[in-house]
């Protein structure tokens, strides 16, 4: 047989025992996570992103304007706490034009057995704050949890 020929069939021969001994890698991975205790209770985390810059070109939402509508839309509707973060983001709005702005993160921990009366405060909470300061959107992220205090 040609040199090609068995260098080639050589490299295949590695590759193929390299790809059938990764299923065994992988799952050996997921047996070790599966030994860790699992703590805590089925929760469910939000995080809502939100501009605070006008579409129309008026002056962007101020801290004290945010923290305002934190205290009076989403506290009430989640009395047992939350996190807001300050960021910096950017986002294409609807005419095609890439938007950066500050923004605020604001994440939510709710049991999972509240998650349908949360969808609809949280749907409220996007609806007021995109009502109160012109926006476009509100982004949502909802991840499965466990967590424990």
């Amino acid at each position: 047989m040609e040199p090609h020929l068995i260098r080639t069939r050589a490299a295949l021969t590695v590759a193929g025992l390299l790809l059938a001994a990764a299923p065994t890698a992988y799952a050996g991975l997921a047996e070790a996570d599966s030994a860790a205790p699992e703590r805590g209770a089925p929760y469910i985390e939000t995080q809502l992103f939100f501009g605070t810059e006008r579409p129309d070109g008026g002056p962007a939402v101020t801290d004290a304007q945010f923290m305002a509508f934190v205290d009076t839309e989403v506290t009430p509707e989640f009395p047992d706490g939350l996190t807001v973060q300050r960021g910096r983001g950017q986002w294409r709005d609807v005419s095609g034009v890439i938007e950066k702005e500050r923004s605020y993160e604001l994440i939510l921990l709710y049991p999972a057995a509240r998650a349908a009366a949360s969808d609809r405060k949280i749907e409220e909470i996007r609806r007021a704050y995109e009502k109160a300061f012109g926006q476009e959107a509100v982004a949502r992220v909802d991840e499965r949890a466990r967590v424990d205090f």
